[in-house]
């Protein structure tokens, strides 16, 4: 039995070392390479072979089928692996371009930088090909194939878009690519065995899950149990810096708030969409100066004095640009001195709408070029509206100007017939505008939570509990806190049009959010986790805000419209939450250590605590898992592509799979090895969020 330990221990590093190895051979050596010479070859297989063959005589050998839910839990595992066996060696998978009206019944498939051609027992014919755009916008919404499949002499119509596949004679075709020849490149899948097999340990995997939390024996509701009255500590030490750059002397001019706030209003097109000069005005504030607001001035007065008092504002510092072109970073640089000069030559104010003979709205700049069939009066207002704005900025006629702003969003309305956002959707954005302005909520929640933390350490060095005000002020504030993060969620889905959690600024949100959530649950038994959760969501929010600033709202691409993307990022930050929450533990105990060495009974509750927080956060990242495999088979027709993404989510869950084992692997029954581990374990959640975001690239990455 130790040798046998031994073994899946020797294997089980192997396989996260190989891994790893794997996705760094990926970033210079490219996908396919990767695909051929680390997770396609033999002794990558044969690891994965010698390690499930472990498991089984683990389980036989310690007479698993008396433990139903352990068995089946092993059990899912295997089947799983069996259906990716069955993936490997039956599996097929290319891709075919569909031509309108030829029939084609042959598609490439490539393997290992080989490529061959496979026929299908039928073929298929495209009767036409259309992108679907957003309602006022070129800004594509869905890629929609209608098609005809010919199979023994019958004709049976279909259509593939994004998230809607063709599945036929277990094939399975996917919306992949088009040209501007009207063709259709689709995706094609043929997997008759792996996919079925694959599901069915999917399935048993979240059956056993669940009775894992029901069973009384289980080891999570003993020790549930057992801390159900006790405190538990968690707190993490975190010092900071904060710099603020001092602040010009002489401030360049611009309109009054009320003017600019005016301007704001009107509509605009940006990114794809139509939206308030609010945004437009906030994202340029943005990108020259790092923050929303420059030295007092809100978003719209920086844009409009740019607009209006040019010289003024050319002539004022620009820290971002000055910092980018002493740091040699040109095309940073680059990119902020053209998002100026496309304000100043007019083209970045698409602010006219024109409806063609076919009532399709196109929204123009004064200096664009104008369809000749443009009525007089619209083209006069388009090239003239600007000049004579600009012309009530010099003589002073701000009253004027007001009512010039308002008269161009009724033009707008009127001219984009009907076509700009509804009422609703209009207020949520200002006012999300408005509310994601400053930077201050971070450092607030970093400061609160350092402060909490010194009292905590204090009263626990004195073995007493929070005073109850300290406790009191400290749940207000996360329940505040929680709400103003969920209203910036709704606001930014009801702006979007979708659930806002397809990038990094968006995840993050969820995080905290999510972090907020499970502090305000954990409070009511466990005291401590408040001081934890505060410096928890000041990290995260800061680590948000360092990380790139809030990006405007956009379209959702095709590919992402799935309500699968919404549910396997939820449970994926849920269980990133909870991982945070076990590293501050170790970090709490090591301090518990160095200060009271002989307090073991402390750091035993500690342990407890930080496995009763560890059985969720594996079944959720299991869960996230599996739930982005399916979302990536039916959007794709390939629930695993060894993405470094994919690569080093399923590295980190076997990482934190290990200390559940403590029959297998003793050493973790000792509390100091168990938090020590915990820390360190957190690195791969690190290189999964950021290391794959901002180093190793692939399908998953969203660094920006």
């Amino acid at each position: 039995m130790k040798t046998l330990r031994h073994l899946l221990s020797v294997l089980t590093i192997a396989l996260i070392v190989a891994m790893a190895a794997g996705t760094i051979v990926e970033k210079f050596h490219g996908n396919d390479y990767a695909l051929s010479h680390v997770y396609g070859s033999w002794w990558f297989v044969a690891l994965w072979a010698l390690l499930t063959i472990g498991m089984m005589i683990m389980m036989i050998t310690r007479k698993s089928w008396q433990r139903p839910v352990v068995c089946a839990l092993h059990s899912s595992v295997l089947l799983i692996l069996l259906g990716a066996l069955l993936t490997m060696l039956t599996g097929q998978h290319g891709e075919m371009t569909l031509k309108p009206g030829v029939a084609t019944n042959q598609f490439t498939v490539e393997k290992h930088g080989d490529k061959h051609t496979e026929n299908l027992p039928f073929s298929l014919t495209l009767s036409r090909f259309e992108v679907e755009t957003y309602p006022g916008t070129h800004s594509p919404m869905d890629f929609v194939s209608h098609l005809q499949v010919l199979d023994n002499g019958s004709v049976l119509d279909a259509t593939i878009s994004m998230n809607h596949i063709l599945k036929h004679r277990h094939y399975r075709f996917y919306q992949s690519d088009y040209d501007e020849e009207g063709n259709s490149v689709l995706s094609v899948a043929h997997d008759p065995w792996g996919v079925g097999v694959t599901y069915a340990g999917y399935l048993l995997l979240f059956v056993t899950i669940v009775g894992m939390f029901l069973d009384r024996k289980s080891e999570f509701r003993q020790l549930l149990q057992k801390t159900a009255s006790k405190a538990a500590v968690l707190a993490v030490l975190l010092t900071m810096s904060v710099f603020l750059p001092a602040q010009a002397a002489n401030k360049p001019r611009t309109l009054p708030r009320e003017s600019a706030d005016k301007m704001g209003q009107m509509y605009v097109m940006y990114k794809g969409r139509v939206c308030p000069l609010q945004t437009l005005a906030k994202d340029f504030t943005t990108k020259l100066y790092g923050k929303a607001r420059y030295q007092g001035y809100t978003p719209e007065q920086v844009f409009s004095g740019w607009l209006f008092y040019t010289d003024d504002w050319q002539n004022a510092p620009i820290p971002k640009l000055e910092k980018d072109l002493k740091r040699n970073k040109q095309r940073a640089a680059e990119e902020k001195q053209q998002i100026i000069n496309m304000l100043l030559n007019g083209q970045l104010l698409k602010m006219f709408p024109h409806a063609d003979s076919l009532r399709e709205v196109t929204w123009y700049s004064q200096n664009d070029q104008l369809p000749l069939t443009i009525p007089d009066d619209e083209y006069l207002f388009i090239r003239k509206q600007m000049s004579l704005c600009k012309e009530y900025v010099v003589t002073g006629k701000l009253d004027a100007l007001n009512e010039l702003f308002e008269k161009t969003k009724i033009y707008q309305e009127k001219y984009s017939l009907g076509l700009t956002q509804p009422a609703s959707k209009y207020r949520s954005e200002r006012l999300y505008n408005r509310l994601t302005m400053g930077r201050w909520l971070p450092m607030v929640n970093i400061t609160l939570g350092l402060l909490c933390f010194a009292i905590a350490l204090i009263c626990i060095g004195k073995g007493r509990k929070l005073p109850r005000n300290v406790h009191g002020a400290m749940v207000i504030w996360m329940s505040l806190l929680c709400a103003f993060l969920s209203l910036l969620f709704i606001l930014r889905w009801i702006v979007g049009g979708h659930v806002p959690m397809a990038g990094s600024f968006d995840s993050m949100n969820l995080l905290a959010l999510s972090i907020c959530v499970i502090t305000l649950i954990m409070s009511r038994k466990y005291e401590m986790a408040l001081p934890a959760g505060l410096l928890m969501t000041g990290v995260v929010l800061l680590v948000q805000m360092m990380g790139g600033s809030n990006p405007p709202v956009t379209h959702l691409m095709p590919v992402l419209s799935s309500p699968l993307l919404s549910l396997h990022v939820t449970v994926i930050m849920i269980a990133y939450a909870l991982l945070f929450f076990i590293m501050l533990n170790g970090i709490s105990a090591v301090v518990v250590r160095v200060s009271q060495p002989e307090n073991t009974a402390y750091l035993q509750r500690l342990q407890d605590i930080s496995t009763i927080m560890l059985y969720p956060a594996v079944a959720l990242l299991t869960a996230g898992i599996f739930i982005g495999a399916v979302w990536a088979n039916i959007s794709w027709g390939n629930y695993w592509s060894w993405d470094p993404k994919e690569v080093w989510a399923l590295i980190t869950l076997l990482i934190y799979i290990v200390p559940l084992h403590k029959t297998v692997w003793t050493v973790f029954r000792k509390p100091m090895f168990f938090h020590v581990y915990g820390i360190l374990a957190f690195l791969s959640v690190l290189i999964t969020y950021f290391g794959v975001n901002f180093l190793l690239g692939g399908m998953h990455s969203y660094a920006g």
